[in-house]
């Protein structure tokens, strides 16, 4: 057994061997659960100019942008090896922009009720959302910066709310 997968370390992804393995939640009872998380994309200012007035020349960026992070919480499981797929019931994904910082904000809120969290759901919906700014706006703007992606909180389950 590894010294850094001890059966009490806490890491719950792995086994009393130190093996990855995924979680039994078939004992827990269903809760409703939210998790919302948020991050930012910083940027030049000609291209949140473009981002505002719509001017992008593949569309509406934080439209396709929003489908792209709702798309990726309901894939979340596909594409994290040892989480739960999951019947989500709610998906939001939102933006600011934020022009004293050259930035866009994006806030992901995702819900179920289940027997598990929905925290990567919400950070995977970040994630890509602000992947997919990044891709429409590329060609006039390679220095955009992906920053401060974290979970602002979560409720529901166990562990109760963070």
């Amino acid at each position: 057994m590894s010294k850094n997968h001890l059966p009490n370390d806490g890491l719950t992804h792995f086994d009393a061997h130190g093996q990855a393995h995924m979680v039994d939640v078939g004992g827990k009872a269903p809760t409703h659960r939210v998790a919302v998380a948020e991050g930012r994309i910083v940027m030049q200012p000609a291209t949140l100019t473009i981002i505002q007035n719509g001017t992008a020349k593949k569309g509406d960026v934080l439209g396709i942008a929003r489908i792209a992070g709702i798309m990726a919480a309901k894939q979340t499981s596909q594409l994290i090896p040892l989480c739960h797929p999951l019947a989500l019931t709610r998906v939001a994904v939102d933006f600011e922009l934020l022009p004293t910082e050259n930035a866009v904000r994006c806030t992901a809120t995702v819900e179920t009720h289940g027997q598990t969290g929905v925290e990567m759901e919400a950070l995977t919906a970040v994630q890509i959302a602000l992947l997919t700014i990044y891709d429409m706006c590329k060609a006039v703007d390679k220095s955009m910066n992906i920053q401060g992606v974290l979970l602002l909180k979560k409720f529901g389950g166990k562990s109760n709310s963070f």
